[in-house]
């Protein structure tokens, strides 16, 4: 079989997961440069309109994936291509942390993580856009289910190139919202693990209390593979069942959601029931009220502290957001810095006796759908208390919402429980196949449009 041919006849190579395309793969019914060939090819069709991609090599791509065809299997994820978000450095490409003054940077040496895929046998197919300095700034990314909104942030290009077939996963990074929120918005599914589950040594730090690698996925076997590679689970993660107990919890932010998304958490609560799956509203202490304010200020410190020197130094090459708010984490005092740590670090304390008796959370992904306009990638109001307690996190998308655009909720797990949060969200997308929630007369899409 000459290497750019496949005999693989389920969907186009472009459409498959990431556990479609591994198995093809290793069972020769596609070869790599097949589909990344297609990857390309699909970027090449989308993506002046998308705007995914900060850097995309696509002679090198194509020699990764040849190369990979000539040798034996290196790993679960040999030969499929894999997208980064550009504050992750990789030392065979540019990493440009989506600002012009790192726009010739390359670093040295891979992040700890690049060098994990590169060892299952992954192939870094391109960088994708980010915020600035994975803050506040939006790049160029449009969402693919509709152009004239925000696909989210800071991991725009990561969330729209996954959504858009254009690769079958990406790496993102979530300082509040920057995983759960694009994957709300773009209807894929987007995993933040445990706070140090995946290593960020040669990741941007702009919160090390709050900094963690996540990834964007459209199956919950996509993400349970990928998460034994970053995690470095030699062997997988085993098939134990998982429970069904589920919290529905709507956070002190429950406000701040749209109509549409607080009558799809009720039904989705309501169709949950339907198939079988305890769901049980939970109210947590009083001191959580607190914790989301408690991340706004820890992050805006903290990101003064990381990035304060370089905005000194190249002031007139950084946006007028990204001034703002390390303008705002300067003015954070000391003592109101230690009262938001201690508050944080309360919360971790207690979190997984507070949820005692239930499995995971339910509660919004986001807001609402993605808002619409590209100058803003919208608020992270419904991550911010999740990722200042470190926990486990995925979002999935379940109901179609206004302009077509989707509604995403997530599931939140105790600390280092994840595998059994990703079991929890796979058992519930195989009991709930048809979720139906809104608007009335339109059904949920099962997968994401493909047409070009």
């Amino acid at each position: 079989m000459h290497a750019a041919e496949h005999k693989f006849t389920g969907s186009p190579p472009h459409e498959l997961s990431l556990c479609e395309a591994a198995t093809a793969i290793a069972g020769g019914d596609l070869t790599s440069e097949a589909l990344v060939a297609a990857c390309l090819n699909r970027v090449e069709v989308r993506d002046s309109a998308v705007g995914a991609w900060a850097f995309l090599d696509r002679k090198a791509a194509l020699d990764d994936a040849r190369g990979a065809d000539r040798e034996q299997s290196r790993g679960p994820l040999h030969g499929v291509p894999i997208a980064v978000k550009d504050v992750i450095d990789t030392a065979a490409m540019p990493t440009g942390f989506g600002s012009p003054i790192y726009a010739d940077h390359q670093p040295g040496n891979d992040a700890h993580c690049i060098r994990l895929l590169r060892d299952a046998g992954a192939v870094i197919l391109g960088k994708t856009v980010t915020a600035e300095f994975a803050t506040y700034q939006p790049g160029p990314t449009a969402n693919p289910l509709n152009l004239a909104h925000t696909p989210g942030g800071s991991s725009s290009g990561s969330a729209a190139a996954v959504a858009d077939f254009q690769v079958p996963a990406a790496l993102g990074t979530q300082t509040a919202g920057s995983v759960v929120r694009p994957a709300s918005y773009c209807g894929i599914l987007g995993f933040k693990p445990t706070l140090g589950r995946y290593s960020t040594e040669g990741v941007l730090d702009t919160a090390p209390n709050l900094d963690t690698l996540g990834m964007f996925v459209r199956s919950p076997a996509d993400a349970l593979l990928l998460d034994s590679v970053l995690a470095n689970i030699p062997g997988g993660q085993g098939a134990e069942a998982a429970p069904l107990r589920l919290g529905l919890y709507k956070s002190p932010q429950w406000s701040a959601a749209s109509p549409e998304m607080q009558q799809c958490l009720e039904q989705a609560s309501r169709l949950l029931k339907a198939g079988d799956i305890d769901v049980e509203r939970l109210e947590l202490p009083p001191v959580y009220d607190d914790l989301a304010d408690a991340q706004t200020l820890i992050h805006a410190r903290e990101a003064a502290d990381c990035l304060g020197e370089m905005l000194d130094l190249n002031s007139a090459k950084v946006s007028a957001a990204l001034i703002e708010f390390l303008a705002t984490g300067r003015d954070v005092s000391q003592t109101q810095y230690e009262d938001a740590l201690a508050t944080m670090f309360l919360c971790r304390e207690r979190f997984a006796g507070d949820i005692d008796g239930f499995d995971v959370l339910l509660t919004p992904g986001a807001t609402g759908v993605a808002p619409h306009g590209l100058e803003a990638t919208g608020n992270p109001v419904f991550s911010r208390m999740w990722t200042a307690l470190g926990a486990p996190c995925i979002g999935f998308p379940v109901a179609a919402g206004a302009n077509g655009l989707p509604l995403g909720l997530q599931l939140i797990g105790r600390p280092d429980d994840d595998a059994r949060l990703l079991r929890v969200v796979a058992e519930i997308q195989n009991r709930v196949s048809n979720w139906s929630i809104l608007p009335p007369g339109e059904t949920a899409p099962t997968r994401l449009s493909k047409e070009s």
